[in-house]
């Protein structure tokens, strides 16, 4: 399995695990300050779109962009402010979409570009597969923290 394989596998399988928490958590209990279900997966799709962004520039030979400048934190905040006025079925939606565009373009990818190093979406250099060592377990922290809240092994801090 190449490296490109490797990280559609990596973000098939985090996605899978977090959709499944979907119907078994209450959509209005908070998972942390301020974050219930809903910000969590609104944060999860703008960072897919960071992701769909940096693919896109290498795909097109071009510099990618830096959408969190000012930090990952601001960036979080951003993206789940942005969605405010959205339903939870338009988040969740928007999820499924934002994950399958990412990996369609990272299908699209040479084993080469997936290691090729380029400007972050937070800033500094690193690759695709960088991210993805980020992400994917970042996102998996979010399904364990959902998962505690819905085996009540765990309170809100």
């Amino acid at each position: 399995m190449g490296k490109r394989e490797e990280i559609i596998e990596a973000i098939e399988t985090s996605h899978t695990a977090m959709l499944a928490q979907l119907d078994e958590v209450d959509q209005q209990h908070m998972i942390y300050p301020l974050w219930t279900i809903r910000e969590i997966v609104a944060h999860l799709s703008g960072w897919d779109d960071a992701a769909i962004g940096f693919v896109s520039a290498l795909l097109k030979s071009e510099t990618p962009p830096i959408p969190a400048p000012r930090g990952p934190d601001v960036y979080n905040e951003e993206t789940v402010s942005t969605r405010e006025g959205l339903g939870y079925d338009h988040i969740i939606r928007e999820y499924v979409g934002t994950r399958k565009k990412l990996i369609a373009i990272v299908s699209q990818m040479t084993e080469d570009m997936v290691i090729q190093k380029s400007i972050l979406p937070w800033g500094g250099e690193g690759s695709l597969e960088d991210i993805i060592q980020v992400f994917g377990p970042h996102e998996m922290e979010h399904v364990m923290d959902v998962k505690n809240i819905i085996n009540g092994k765990r309170r809100v801090e």
